[in-house]
Order: C-alpha cells, then sequence, then structure tokens
C-alpha cells in the first residue's frame, strides 16, 4: 500500500505536464493533477499491482478532463490563457521566448485530440498502445491524431509541406 502512494508521488511531474497539455492553464492543470490524484487515493485498491501505474493516473485524468469538458459545455465559463501571465522563472533568450509563444500558440490551435496525443507520446514518451489504453481508441486512431497534429504544427510553425508517406505491407 505504501508502495503506490510513494510511486503516485513520483508520478507528479509527469501528471502536471499532460494536465498543461489538455488545460493549457496552470490552475486549472493543477486542479486536475489534485482530483486525479485524490480519486486514485482513495481507489488504489483497483489498481492492478505490477501494472503500469503512469498509464492507470493517465486513464484517470483523461476521464476527469473528458467529463469536466462535457459539465463546462453545459455551462460554458471560459477564460483565455496568457502565457505572460505565468512566468516560469527561467531567463530565456528573446528568440526562445517568441520560439515557445508560437509552439504555444500552434499548440492553442490544435484540436484536443491531437494536442493530447502529442503530449502523451511526444512529451511523457508514453507508447502508442499505452496511449490507446489511456483515451480509450484503437491504436491505428492514436497514430493517425499523431501524424495529423504534426502535421498541423509543422505547417503552422514552418509553412512546411506534408511529408508523404509511403504505404508499406
Amino acid at each position: 500500500m505504501e508502495h503506490i502512494q510513494h510511486q503516485m508521488i513520483s508520478e507528479i511531474p509527469a501528471l502536471r505536464r499532460y494536465a498543461r497539455a489538455l488545460t493549457r492553464d496552470i490552475d486549472a492543470a493543477d486542479d486536475l493533477v489534485q482530483d486525479c490524484l485524490e480519486r486514485a487515493w482513495k481507489r488504489q485498491g483497483l489498481w492492478a499491482s505490477g501494472s503500469n501505474l503512469r498509464a492507470w493516473l493517465f486513464t484517470i485524468m483523461h476521464n476527469l478532463y473528458i467529463n469536466g469538458v462535457r459539465y463546462r459545455a453545459r455551462r460554458p465559463i471560459t477564460e483565455p490563457y496568457n502565457i505572460e501571465d505565468h512566468p516560469d522563472g527561467l531567463n530565456h533568450t528573446p528568440d526562445i521566448d517568441i520560439q515557445l509563444a508560437e509552439l504555444e500558440n500552434a499548440l492553442q490551435h490544435l484540436p484536443i485530440e491531437q494536442r493530447e496525443v502529442l503530449a502523451l507520446v511526444a512529451v511523457e514518451g508514453q507508447s502508442y498502445k499505452q496511449v490507446s489504453k489511456i483515451i480509450d481508441v484503437p491504436v491505428g486512431t492514436v497514430m493517425s491524431r499523431l501524424h495529423r497534429g504534426r502535421e498541423e504544427l509543422r505547417k503552422q510553425l514552418f509553412s512546411e509541406p506534408p511529408v508523404k508517406l509511403r504505404r508499406i505491407k
């Protein structure tokens, strides 16, 4: 019992990154992480010992986020995320700041399905299979969303033509 608690604590940074990718708001992300940990804590008996704890926690977070989206769709109250309101304390060069702002802007224009998959695969290093389980879609859908998200980011950030893929049988 104590072992899972220590593992849950070690997953907090990854949960925060994923929550920020989903919500695009630091305060909402922190609330989502707290809700996720609270639910996981209460239901830790449901976790299959030896299975991937991070994937289990991400699944809980994904479900909480989707439920929140559905709730807010019925009662919309939104406030746009402003990157200048939340300095990260790092001393960046102006070029880096501009690039980060451009990336943030490009990510905000992606559909949530693509942004979510990009965060799990590119930032958190989850496998396609793990992401498939977390967001409850087929692996092919994960791959498709990831490809479309990457292509859209390339188009927005670099004005590059889409990469031609070959079909391998």
